[in-house]
This record gives structure tokens, sequence and C-alpha cells, in this order.
């Protein structure tokens, strides 16, 4: 394939600033990275700071016309009618683009400073946590950028640049390559570096990739290469003890009546939530956002989702901002203001990366293309325990009698019934976190919207928008757009 030129952060500052200088540069230039102590505090920036979960929320299946009076976003209004999103600010492809590029290129110098310590055998800790977080960054741009992995298609379908070197020069060569390449370099970081981290060598651990959290991910990328008995091994790493039920996010902890919605998205965001097992501070106007968009959630919608089989999963405490626009506080914001008297500045989210919750529904659905029906049942109600208000399992599990007569009418094979089971409740447990629209291309499936005259808008199963576009920067340099 020809080789084409890629703008990361680094090359993207260099313009305007002195090119070579900048380069010849650290990207931490508060210190030389010669202790592992040090190259611990750089890899703190080694996470997406940016943030997909506007624009895969408003391309899922989830939200529909609400009212024209909320909020006119294009990465709620763009994204809902499946259009190029445009411009670089907060919550943009491209702005997570350039952030998973910026996370990769810490990495990647935390690496390299590893590379020429004379005490490799003291960064033992640190280069297991550069390299799957470099692993995840690659794996999270592959996902929205390329189309998703298929074993008949992976090795011709367009990739990402995978990057592995530290920034040098203004203007590098790199090459798309192929999903399955994408795949092989990621699977290799991730193996590689799990073995290598100690948890106890953190002081947050939610922040980082601890082994429970590199495990975690680990389930979501075999889920998606589908190699379902690694999925169900890695699953049972995270959580050797099987105690799943005890370390969901506590959704009746936080929504007593008494909370309020800041409340309780500021304890669903909480690196004390034993849900959690990866944060990330990302610079996003999601909290304030997404609530009162145009395509949002109305009050049917919501309780829709939230019933997968009819059965109500009361502990999602729905909030209303007029009595017109739902949500469920899941964001909170922490407002950064560009100098103490400003009336601007910069909104952000800790976002949730990993949770327990996927962990044991992807061990679920793994269990399921298993033929283990049984065990996907067990997983399956362990999260409905504990989320149903006065649950008594008689009345609301999930069982096999319920989902092949919910679903008779879509599909008579028993598998594919309880695959639809699993992903509406999967759709209920992350509705507003931007899972869903993972599901949806996994499974290439249709979406349908309404506009505000009432007509359907479709995308199809195989449509080609539902791969994010480039920045125009990088394919105004040179590299190959994703075909329209």
């Amino acid at each position: 394939m020809k080789k084409y030129i890629i703008y990361t952060f680094i090359t993207l500052a260099a313009f305007g600033s002195g090119c070579k200088k900048y380069l010849e540069v650290s990207p931490d230039q508060r210190t030389k990275l010669n202790t592992p102590e040090k190259v611990s505090e750089l890899l703190v920036t080694a996470y997406p700071g940016g943030s997909y979960v506007m624009v895969a929320e408003a391309m899922s299946d989830n939200p529909s016309f609400v009212s024209l009076t909320g909020l006119d976003k294009p990465e709620n209004r763009d994204a809902y009618y499946w259009r190029d999103v445009q411009g670089t600010g907060q919550d943009t492809p491209n702005n997570y683009w350039n952030n998973c590029y910026e996370a990769i290129a810490a990495a990647n110098q935390a690496l390299d400073a590893i590379d020429k310590a004379t005490d490799q055998q003291n960064y033992t800790h640190q280069r297991g946590e550069a390299l799957v977080a470099r692993a995840y960054a690659h794996f999270m741009l592959v996902t929205f950028f390329s189309k998703c992995y298929d074993s008949a298609t992976a090795a011709s379908d367009l990739g990402i640049p995978y990057v592995t070197k530290p920034e040098t020069v203004v203007l590098r060569n790199y090459d798309r390559k192929t999903v399955a390449y994408v795949y092989e370099q990621i699977e290799k970081d991730l193996l590689e570096g799990i073995p290598l981290i100690k948890d106890e060598l953190y002081r947050v651990p939610a922040y980082h990739f601890t082994r429970k959290a590199a495990n975690a991910f680990a389930t979501r990328f075999y889920l998606f290469k589908k190699d379902y008995e690694k999925v169900i091994t890695y699953a049972n790493l995270a959580f050797p003890s099987n105690n799943f039920a005890t370390n969901v996010r506590p959704w009746f902890a936080y929504s007593a009546p008494t909370g309020g919605s800041n409340e309780v998205a500021q304890n669903m965001s909480s690196a004390a939530n034993p849900g959690n097992l990866l944060l990330a501070e990302t610079a996003s106007w999601s909290a304030r956002n997404y609530k009162t968009t145009i395509y949002s959630l109305s009050q049917n919608r919501l309780n829709t989702i939230t019933a997968p089989l009819g059965i109500s999963l009361n502990a999602y405490q729905r909030y209303s901002n007029s009595s017109t626009f739902y949500f469920i506080p899941k964001h909170y914001e922490h407002f950064v203001r560009t100098s103490i008297n400003a009336s601007t500045g910069v909104g952000y989210v800790m976002q949730t990366l990993l949770t327990t919750e996927e962990v044991l529904l992807n061990r679920a659905e793994a269990y399921i293309m298993r033929d283990r029906l049984s065990d996907a049942l067990v997983d399956m109600n362990t999260l409905i325990s504990q989320r149903v208000t006065g649950y008594v399992a008689s009345t609301h599990n999930f069982t096999d009698a319920k989902i092949k007569s919910f679903y008779t009418s879509r599909t008579s094979d028993v598998k594919q019934a309880y695959i639809y089971a699993l992903l509406d409740l999967k759709r209920a447990e992350f509705v507003e976190e931007g899972m869903r629209w993972m599901d949806i291309l996994r499974y290439k499936l249709p979406v349908s919207h309404l506009d505000p005259d009432g007509n359907n808008v479709e995308l199809a199963a195989d449509d080609l928008r539902k791969v994010w576009q480039l920045p125009s920067e990088v394919t105004l340099a040179g590299m190959q757009q994703n075909p329209r």
C-alpha cells in the first residue's frame, strides 16, 4: 500500500511555533524521563482526553426527535442524520482522533524512555501500562474510523495508522494498512502489557489500567474479534471470585428519591464507584448538552429502552428538564475557567471507559455464542437483580420461556432470541454512554430515525456512513478517505 501522511498532535502543534525546535522537546517539558516515577507521571496523559459519547449516541437507535426547542449542536444534529460531523471542537470525531493520537504519543514517549533506561527492570509496570494504553487508543480509533472487524474482509479493509514510535519529525509517512494488521498490533501490545501491570503502584487505580481494567478491555477486544472463549477467559481473570453483583455500579445507593441528578451523576463518575474500572478526564460538553438536544430522549423512549422484555429496570432514576427532555444522570461537568474572572472556559467530564457491567454482559454474550445458554441467563440475571426495585427472581429474571416468547415475532432461532435479549439488556444499561453504537457496528444493525416531520430516515446495515470520516487535515495531507 502507498504511504500517507498523518498529522498527530505533535505535528499539528509544531506549525507556527518553530517546527524543528518544538520537536526536539519532550512532550512532558517539565522534566527528563529518567525515573520510573517520572514515566508514571507522563502516563497519566496516555488516555484519550476526548469524548466519543455525543456522536456515538446520536448515531445509534437510542435518540429520536424530541423538540425543536432543544439545543441544536452539530455533534447531535449531523450525527443523527449520519452526516460527517465537521470541525475540531469538543465532542467531534476529529477531536477524538487527535486526542487518541495524543494519548498514543504519550505512551510511545514513555516506552522510548524505558528502552533507553539502563535499569529497565525497574520500569516493568510502566511498560505494561503504556502498552495497554497504546492498544486501547488504537482499538477505539479502528472501531470508529474503520469498518468493524470481520475475519472475511479484515485483511483488505482500511485500518488506521498504528503508531509505535515517538514523533521526531514534522511530517512522517504513515500507512493505514488493514483492520487485520491493526488488530494484530493491538493484541500484541495487550498480551505483552497485561502481565507487567502492578496494581499496588497506583494511587487512584480507577484512572489507570489496572489488571482488572486491562482484562476488561481484553473482553471487549475479543468480543469484537469474535474469539468468544477468550472473552470468557479474560472476564474470569477480571473477576476470579465471580463477584459481579457486588461490584456493578450501585444505582440503588446513588439514586435514592432524595438524590438530585447532579449528586447521582457525581457518584456515577466517581473513582470510588466499584463498577468504574477505568475513568478518563475528557474535555467534553456532554454533561450539559446531552440532556436537551433536539434529538434525544423522551419519557416514553427512555421507558421503553430501560424495560427489556418488559421488565422495568427502575434503578435508573429518570430525570426531566422540562417534562419534554428526559435523561439518566451519568455525566457531571467540571467547568474550568480560562481565567479567574472569566465567564468562558472548558467543560470536563470524568468519562467511564470500562465497567464491571460490560465485563459481565460480554461474558454472557460469549456464553450464548458458545451455546452455554443457562450460563448466559445467570449472568444476565445477576445484573437484573441489581437493577429492579423489590427484585424477586421468579418475577423479574429472564428465563428461557420469556425470551422465546418475547422475540417469537422476530426469530424462531433460540440463540438469536438470546442475543436479542442480551443486546436489549446492554442497551438499557449503557443508554447515553455511546455503547449502543458499538453493538450496532458489531451486529451490522440497521437504524431508523424520526425527523421533525414524522418521516423515518434509514441507515442500512451495511451503510458506509457508519464509519466515521478521517479529519480533513489528515485527508488533505494525502491519507485515503473512508468511502462514502
